[in-house]
């Protein structure tokens, strides 16, 4: 079977901002309804509600037909509900016209739906999503087992990315993505700042632009060497136009840069949006330099220091050029470098 996928010569495209972004997403990517269109579309429609009433009431619809079936949809499909509840919610906070949110999130609280979730991450989503519609109370017990999870920062020096997702997607439901305080423990921005570094070292604009929205619903402001990196990954995702749907995209990277760009004040979500079948390309990857860090690091075997001055006369000869800036950026970004490294560094282990 062939992965390459067949580019069409570009036509009339038109440029409508988050009206046209909503056209794309409900219609013009995936089959509607199936598990990825459900994705990307909470995911989108999370976005826009998070903008706090600056949307054009035209932008939710493209969903309109998609509302009008969720309780039949749910109802068939129970293992989708948080998708289904997440994008009824959001679609009726944008302005559509209906009223199932507190319908159907008392029928999932009826059905226990959300005692059947396996992980605390998940239960914490369900339960966000509840409690917009009053169908639920805010267990305590979780919410003692989310905030001791982000706080044992050591658990963030060390390269997990579903670790640092984790993390971020915590912080996003204790604040309700910006609502609320999530009155965070030092140590759980500490955790914030050590992901963040991994991130950078990586190159990763996609995880790090999560990161950087954790910490600005956490009260605090991520430095400017980071937001502008993701920024730089934002400009260079672009729209085009294939002959039928790809498996995976630049989607998700596409919608988390341009949401932190949006937080730190930049125009985005303008882009010229092509007709018939559209696919998201994300930013080339750059050559970060945590690989080689920590490779380094494991060949150095018991002769590796926690201390970072002196394993960095060691280490950063042997990055390359680009490897080096990144570094040097790294350690400019954040006056926790030096503790990071202590537990990045695995000097104490077996």
């Amino acid at each position: 079977m062939s992965n390459v996928i067949q580019l069409l010569p570009l036509r009339q495209t038109k440029s409508q901002g988050t009206v046209a972004l909503s056209q794309m997403f409900a219609h013009q990517r995936r089959a509607q309804g199936d598990i990825f269109w459900l994705k990307e579309n909470a995911e989108w429609l999370g976005i826009l509600r998070s903008f706090n009433g600056d949307i054009p009431p035209a932008a939710v619809e493209p969903y309109r037909e998609f509302y009008v079936s969720l309780p039949v949809q749910i109802a068939f499909f129970p293992q989708y509900y948080r998708f289904f509840l997440s994008l009824c919610l959001d679609l009726e906070d944008l302005g559509i016209d209906g009223n199932y949110g507190e319908e159907l999130s008392h029928w999932v609280a009826s059905q226990g739906l959300a005692q059947a979730e396996l992980s605390d991450l998940q239960r914490a989503e369900a339960e966000r999503l509840l409690i917009r519609r009053n169908a639920l109370q805010r267990d305590a017990d979780l919410d003692t087992r989310l905030r001791r999870f982000i706080s044992r920062s050591e658990t963030f020096a060390l390269p997990n990315k579903k670790a640092a997702y984790e993390l971020a997607h915590i912080i996003f439901y204790l604040a309700d993505y910006g609502r609320i305080d999530p009155e965070l423990a030092p140590a759980a921005i500490t955790s914030l700042e050590y992901a963040g570094l991994l991130a950078f070292l990586d190159q990763n604009a996609d995880l790090l632009a999560e990161i950087c929205a954790a910490l600005r619903f956490a009260g605090a402001r991520p430095n400017l060497i980071w937001e502008s990196f993701v920024h730089s990954a934002y400009r260079d995702c672009h729209l085009g136009q294939a002959a039928h749907p790809v498996p995976t995209d630049g989607y998700h990277t596409y919608l988390v840069t341009g949401w932190l760009s949006r937080m730190s004040g930049r125009a985005v979500f303008q882009e010229d949006i092509p007709t018939g079948q559209v696919v998201l390309y994300g930013p080339e990857e750059g050559e970060g330099a945590l690989r080689d860090l920590s490779q380094g690091l494991f060949d150095m075997g018991a002769h590796r220091s926690a201390d970072w001055s002196r394993m960095r006369q060691v280490l950063v000869p042997a990055l390359g050029p680009q490897g080096r800036c990144v570094l040097e950026a790294a350690e400019g970004s954040t006056d926790k470098f030096d503790a990071f490294f202590e537990g990045f560094a695995r000097a104490s282990g077996g």
